[in-house]
């Protein structure tokens, strides 16, 4: 699994019209599934982005997660993260994985991350969706379970 974190003011996600998702401030993840990817892999990654040190203290220093600062989460599945452009001009997603594996993975990440205590809204799998964000700092990390 690979995650795009980026931290957030505000974010929303938008299918065919409708706001499907959207918090204040938080994490947007972006996040994608490949071939063989377990549940070990998802409780790995929602562990580690539920206690990374992203927020500023007194000092403004990262030290405090989003768990110690308070936030929400922004979910957005995203198979283009395995991408693979070494070869010509269109790249190939044969890294992904099929739809019936993804989107229980998926859900099984957004549950996971709800049980330690986040709040956490989604977009649509599968689905055309308008994502829009606010970057906090900016702040971008890319987490993989690999």
């Amino acid at each position: 699994m690979k995650v795009v974190l980026q931290r957030s003011r505000k974010a929303s996600v938008t299918v065919d019209g409708q706001i499907t998702g959207a918090i204040e401030q938080g994490y947007v993840l972006l996040v994608g599934i490949t071939n063989g990817d377990t549940q070990a892999d998802a409780d790995y990654l929602a562990n580690k982005i539920a206690k990374m040190r992203l927020w500023e203290d007194a000092d403004g220093k990262m030290n405090h997660s989003i768990m110690d600062h308070g936030g929400a989460i922004l979910s957005v599945s995203q198979f283009t993260l395995y991408a693979d452009t070494r070869k010509g001009n269109r790249p190939s997603f044969i890294e992904a994985a099929r739809p019936e594996e993804a989107k229980p993975m998926w859900d099984y990440f957004n549950e996971t991350l709800r049980n330690l205590g986040l709040s956490v809204e989604t977009g649509v799998f599968g689905a055309m969706m308008d994502v829009q964000l606010m970057n906090a700092g900016p702040v971008t990390i890319i987490i993989e379970s690999k």
